[in-house]
């Protein structure tokens, strides 16, 4: 690969390809606001109101949608971090003392 199609598309310093989130949110606005502004333009024939519907339609989606994804990418981010520090405590622990033995044979009982 060459130095070019590694770049991303860059906007006020940061590269937007990266974002997590971002690509969904868009396109799920922009689709969203072309339907809304489109469906009110056939039943009321009024332009300038349906193209104010569209971005108006196109901002909230975006918005509502950019929200609900960031906060399950924090929160799933958040237990995988959580994850890892256990595992790391079981790592270190593994064949001490303070390993807690859980693997006992279990009882077998005759009915």
């Amino acid at each position: 690969m060459t130095d070019e199609q590694d770049k991303g598309i860059i906007v006020f310093g940061r590269d937007i390809t990266k974002i997590p989130c971002f690509r969904n949110s868009f396109l799920y606005g922009v689709s969203g606001g072309l339907a809304f502004g489109l469906a009110h333009f056939l039943f009321t024939s009024r332009t300038l109101r349906s193209v104010n519907y569209s971005v108006y339609s196109f901002s909230m989606i975006t918005i509502g949608y950019w929200m609900h994804c960031r906060y399950n990418y924090s929160k799933t981010k958040f237990e995988v971090m959580r994850l890892q520090e256990m595992l790391e405590k079981q790592a270190m622990l593994e064949g001490t003392d303070q390993f807690p033995q859980t693997n006992q044979q279990p009882e077998i009982v005759d009915v």
